[in-house]
């Protein structure tokens, strides 16, 4: 059919390769191949079809490089995202300066940045979000003056943001998040007048926030989130009237926060500024945000009483300000008020359960202070001279002891080392009296937990290795692991300090997580009911955010292998944290092959019994298997049969977990998105289960 210009085949089941013979189609115009289950690699004959304007391929699971498709400069529209296509960017297409729309998000695809892209007078829509293009940002961007939106987000971009970017006067969409641009926001992007989506998440930017922010009078979202930067908020923020997500949270900021920040009046989504440095009260003027749901300005150092403005927020469903200096009572009246959004401040007060009565006369108050003072007075000297004399005792012990014993020397004793430089093999043997019982927090299949306290006041939790386990038996290869587990840096993973390798003490050092692990939350009657839906839907999101980060963001991948209820700890807030890397490996480029079997009975994907490959679908199932156990408030059981049971006309409401009411509007609507995205990750075959960026993004669709 070589007259053919048109052809439509998309959205049905056909499989296979793309024949070769297409190249034959040489009059084609546009093709729309897009969501089957296409495979193989595209045939480079493709490059014969030089009339074409319109490709589509996207959503199948095609391989191999991007022909080059644009040597007639013709080519406007090029979608082919969501396959596992990779190699560099052809010269064609680099130099397509007809394109209008280019979509190859969620491939492989590599190269420079810099050089794999031209200058496109033409184009209006860029995705190269999730492959990985490294390199810088070229500064030829801001001559794409037709850009509206640009999505470069989950790549290893590095470098900073050029200020030609503030060119860009049709942009409204600019995603960044997930890479890892330095330096500072260049005040340009303040020229952005039609801006209302503004993603610079998860970079490693510094400096002060511009105020050029407040010029944005179009801006919807913003996130900052998790960066390095310092300074003040600005109060030309309240500027941004628009405003409805602002996410500035795991940063170094500091100041007040600004009066201005009332202005916001349609701000309703979400307003984060947790785990900054900000200081002085919380502002009278946040109660005027009406229609704001979410507030989370927790692990900061505000002080004062809380606001009785903020009792009038209607709409309010989470107010986290946890870890802060507030005393006083807690306003009446806030809408389903949880004592966890109040813990750790200085003096707060309130009806609350597990929360002190505001009632005690200022009289009582003082006397209790005081007797409270003379007691703990009494008991610290009396414990300080215990101490002196314990450590006097223990000191000569270990100089009689040293002198009678050729102990291994320290280079080959341990490799620990922590955020202030002064952690020691001995501080980790002193803090847990040599990893007594008492200290013990759990134990796991690959070792005991001990809590330790360290002389500086950290408090640490200290994993014990089995001496049976023979997992890392290659002692190089399992200190550069540990080394490189080390730089992870992720909200939702497990900070990962150091280990101490020697044949007589194997462990490794990491964060504590007090509250304990998801597993026994769910079995608990009582804490499973004040784990409610919307704190199980955001640890849903925070897991496969964490699961995403090290299969997509971190060089070379990690695979966990063991993701289950039992490795996912939570906070005092119910926010999630993934742990036990013990059994992580590296994923070498070129293999995914492990000889040994790892994982847990009930959380292992199916291919295990037909194979011993472990890829990042794996740890995509048992994602699935979790999240299914969130949101039934128990493990589903034998997976094959828990999913046989199930007619295609299920209600929901079967399996939920029945100690929660059931969720209603917003709340009804991310259960079932959950529930969707579990089933997905659940497929038996690995090829049709979702990658975790996919997961991510399709939890918040």
């Amino acid at each position: 059919m070589s007259s053919l210009i048109h052809i439509n085949i998309y959205s049905n089941n056909l499989s296979g390769e793309l024949p070769t013979e297409f190249g034959n189609l040489v009059g084609m115009i546009e093709m729309r191949l897009f969501s089957n289950q296409l495979s193989g690699p595209l045939p480079s004959a493709l490059s014969n079809l030089t009339n074409l304007v319109l490709i589509e391929l996207s959503d199948n699971q095609l391989s191999g490089p991007l022909p080059d498709l644009c040597l007639s400069k013709k080519l406007k529209i090029f979608i082919a995202y969501n396959n596992r296509l990779d190699g560099p960017v052809p010269r064609g297409l680099r130099d397509c300066s007809s394109l209008t729309i280019l979509g190859i998000d969620t491939n492989q695809i590599e190269g420079d940045i810099a050089e794999a892209f031209g200058v496109y007078p033409h184009l209006t829509d860029i995705d190269l979000s999730s492959n990985k293009f490294v390199g810088r940002l070229s500064p030829n961007w801001g001559s794409c003056q037709n850009l509206t939106r640009m999505f470069f987000a989950n790549n290893m971009i590095e470098g900073d943001i050029p200020s030609e970017f503030g060119e860009l006067k049709n942009l409204v969409m600019l995603k960044l998040s997930f890479n890892r641009l330095t330096s500072e926001i260049p005040p340009e992007i303040g020229k952005l007048n039609n801006l209302y989506w503004m993603d610079l998440g998860n970079n490693q930017l510094t400096g002060q926030i511009p105020k050029q922010i407040g010029q944005l009078r179009n801006l919807e979202i913003l996130d900052f989130s998790s960066n390095r930067l310092s300074g003040k908020i600005p109060e030309e923020i309240g500027s941004c009237l628009k405003l409805q997500s602002l996410q500035m949270n795991n940063n170094s900021l500091s100041g007040r926060l600004p009066r201005s920040l009332g202005h916001l009046a349609y701000m309703q989504r979400m307003f984060d500024l947790s785990m900054n440095n900000l200081s002085g009260p919380i502002p009278s003027e946040l109660g005027k945000l009406q229609m704001l749901m979410f507030v989370n300005i927790s692990r900061n150092q505000l002080s004062g009483a809380i606001p009785v403005s903020i009792s009038s927020m209607q709409s309010l469903s989470i107010l986290d300000v946890s870890y802060n200096f507030l005393e006083g009572p807690i306003p009446k009246g806030i809408h389903n008020a949880s004592t966890e959004w109040f813990l750790d401040n200085k003096g707060l007060c309130g009806d609350l359960v597990d929360m002190p009565p505001c009632n005690l006369p200022h009289g009582d108050h003082r006397r209790k202070h005081q007797k409270l003072i003379l007691a703990v007075s009494v008991s610290m000297f009396g414990i300080t001279i215990l101490i002196a004399t314990g450590v006097i005792a223990i000191l000569i012990c270990r100089k009689k002891v040293y002198q009678k014993t050729d102990f291994a020397s320290k280079k080959d004793v341990f490799s620990v080392w922590s955020f202030d430089g002064r952690m020691a093999f001995e501080d980790i043997i002193n803090a847990t009296d040599n990893f007594n019982e008492k200290h013990c927090i759990g134990e796991g299949s690959y070792g005991i937990v001990y809590k330790a306290e360290l002389q500086d006041g950290h408090v640490v939790a200290v994993k014990k290795l089995h001496t049976g386990n023979k997992e890392a038996h290659d002692e190089e290869r399992f200190q550069h692991e540990i080394e490189m587990l080390t730089k992870i840096r992720q909200r939702s993973i497990i900070k990962l300090y150091g280990y101490c390798s020697h044949p007589q003490y194997r462990f490794i050092v990491c964060q504590l997580i007090e509250r304990g692990n998801l597993a026994s939350i769910l079995s608990n009657e009582e804490q499973a009911i004040l784990f409610h839906w919307q704190k199980r839907i955001t640890l849903i999101r925070d897991v496969a955010q964490a699961i995403a980060y090290l299969h997509h963001d971190v060089h070379p991948p990690i695979i966990h292998r063991d993701i289950t209820s039992r490795n996912i700890l939570l906070d005092a807030d119910h926010r999630a944290f993934v742990s036990d890397f013990g059994i992580a490996r590296m994923l070498k480029p070129d293999s995914s092959n492990w000889s040994t079997l790892a994982g847990t009975y009930g959380y292992i994907a199916p291919e295990f019994s037909y194979t011993s490959a472990v890829t990042e679908k794996c740890d995509v199932y048992s994602f699935g298997v979790v999240a299914l156990e969130v949101l039934m408030g128990k493990h589903p059981g034998n997976m094959q049969e828990f999913l046989s049971s199930l007619n295609d006309q299920f209600l929901p409401e079967e399996i939920l977990d029945k100690q929660l009411p059931r969720p209603k509007n917003d709340e009804e609507r991310d259960v079932k998105r959950c529930m969707s995205v579990a089933f997905d990750c659940l497929l038996p075959s690995p090829k049709e289960r979702p990658s975790m960026l996919k997961v991510y993004r399709d939890l918040f669709k």
